[in-house]
């Protein structure tokens, strides 16, 4: 029997919460699309306040596990908190005795031959230190923070993108067509939670086909929704698969490992294409022939749809991790969100119009990826400090992921073998790494002393090893955290 417009959607979709049992870092409550759903709530309800790395199953309804939450993200902001004060912290650390502190470690030549840094209070917005703040650099990895606040302000923390089947413009063809979910798998059961599954899509195109009365068709693949180059300016790199619109486990072969560098496929999209076409397969549907780039019929209903990860998660796995496939695809999304086209050139742009709007000084800046690989990056200190004040402020709880997804410094992502076991900062310093060749960056927040929630950006270059300025940026964060 021919497919027909009788096909009716078939949607399947489906947050663990990871929580430590130490005195720097508790839970307060459900996880919900990455979040904790009391936090996000109660910031949500305050009133107009606060301040202005490179290195799930099917049906399950787990999200990828978070970062947990340093105890109060938000400490010195609550009900009644006035612009320019905070809720009278005991102690608050000074910006005299935090410069003190800060001085001669900037100067430590483990971090090269540029040093910035920005230090300020997420309550009131006042900057307690800074040293080139406002010089641009070449941000690595830590550029991450721009590309989470840019998706989060275009499209909200709970949006989920779509990958779909629909019937071709060929008879009894089918497209599998590609929205950009890089948390799409291939696997029975993916080990970052929920998200795309091309398994639960093909039982679900199986079961349509078969209540149609079909049960051979052809299948093609459209991965359009992207333009301009597909292959990052790096090059080959096993950092970063091409960046394409349909890609499984993120181009990894047989999907392994989930995460960290590998050699990626040179054919994502076709990769996929052939893995549903194995999967319908195995649900009793025949596939004529081998998966063919195609368009899919125009105003056609889909047969079925699977859902990503929700933004937050994204983000949080993102920022947890360095993911620069995800880092990528949210650039691409935060395009698309904003009317322009889904390249490279084009998700600078949007970034920078998203910025903006947000009312953050772009001035100097350049956002020429969303990963940080691209050294045509240009950051400065004040514009991450800015981001996370903003992310910090109940104004826009739609930002709450780009600090629930920052490692935790001893425990989480990539910080866990840093500032851990007796530092001072284990558990309370929450940071995006950034590591290129000669470039090294550290940028987050960390609870001081007094319990004040402060957002700190170090940014190096010329350093002359890795593990050194490493090191020299791990007692830079320390001290914020224990300068009064």
């Amino acid at each position: 029997m021919p497919l027909d417009k009788t096909w009716q959607l078939i949607a399947g979709s489906a947050v663990a919460g990871l929580a430590l049992s130490v005195a720097a870092v508790s839970a307060a409550g459900p996880w919900d699309s990455g979040q904790r759903k009391a936090e996000r709530d109660r910031a949500a309800s305050w009133g107009r306040t606060g301040g202005a790395d490179h290195g799930g199953g099917t049906g399950s309804g787990d999200l990828p596990q978070a970062a947990p939450s340093a105890p109060g993200v938000l400490g010195a902001i609550g009900p009644g908190a006035v612009h320019g004060q905070s809720a009278a912290p005991a102690a608050p650390a000074s910006a005299g005795g935090l410069a003190a502190a800060l001085k001669p470690l900037l100067a430590d030549p483990a971090l090269g031959t540029v040093r910035t840094a920005s230090v300020v209070d997420t309550t009131t917005g006042q900057v307690l230190y800074e040293s080139g703040a406002r010089d641009a650099m070449t941000p690595a990895s830590t550029v991450k923070i721009v590309t989470a606040a840019a998706v989060l302000a275009a499209l909200g923390p709970e949006h989920r993108i779509r990958t779909t089947v629909a019937p071709g413009t060929a008879p009894g063809q089918i497209v599998l067509v590609g929205g950009g979910d890089p948390s799409l798998t291939a696997k029975k059961k993916s080990p970052a939670g929920s998200g795309g599954s091309l398994v639960a899509l093909a039982a679900d195109t199986a079961q349509a086909l078969k209540a149609a009365g079909t049960d051979t068709v052809t299948l093609a693949y459209d991965d359009s929704l992207y333009s301009g180059p597909a292959r990052h300016p790096i090059g080959v790199n096993p950092n970063l698969a091409t960046v394409t619109a349909l890609t499984a486990d993120e181009g990894r072969p047989g999907g392994e490992p989930a995460s960290g560098p590998v050699e990626r496929s040179e054919d994502p999209s076709g990769d996929a294409a052939r893995a549903f076409r194995t999967l319908l397969e195995e649900r009793g549907i025949k596939v004529t022939g081998q998966p063919v780039r195609a368009k899919a019929a125009v105003g056609v209903q889909p047969l079925a749809v699977t859902l990503s990860t929700p933004v937050a998660g994204l983000v949080e796995r993102m920022l947890t991790s360095s993911d620069n496939d995800i880092a990528e695809s949210l650039a691409r999304q935060t395009a698309l969100a904003s009317g322009r086209p889904a390249s490279f050139e084009g998700a600078e742009k949007a970034v920078t119009d998203r910025l903006t709007a947000l009312g953050v000084e772009v001035a100097g800046s350049r956002f020429a990826d969303g990963s940080g690989l691209n050294r045509a990056d240009k950051v400065s200190a004040s514009l991450l400090t800015g981001l996370l004040v903003k992310a910090a402020d109940p104004r826009h709880p739609e930002l709450r992921p780009v600090l629930t997804g920052l490692p935790v410094a001893g425990f989480t992502g990539t910080l866990k073998a840093r500032n851990s076991g007796s530092s001072p900062a284990a558990g309370l310093v929450r940071a995006k790494t950034g590591t290129l060749t000669g470039v090294n960056s550290l940028s987050g927040t960390v609870v001081d002393s007094s319990g004040r929630l402060l957002a700190f950006a170090f940014l190096s270059a010329n350093s002359p090893g890795a593990e050194g300025a490493e090191k020299a940026l791990d007692k830079l964060a320390a001290a914020v955290a224990t300068a009064s």
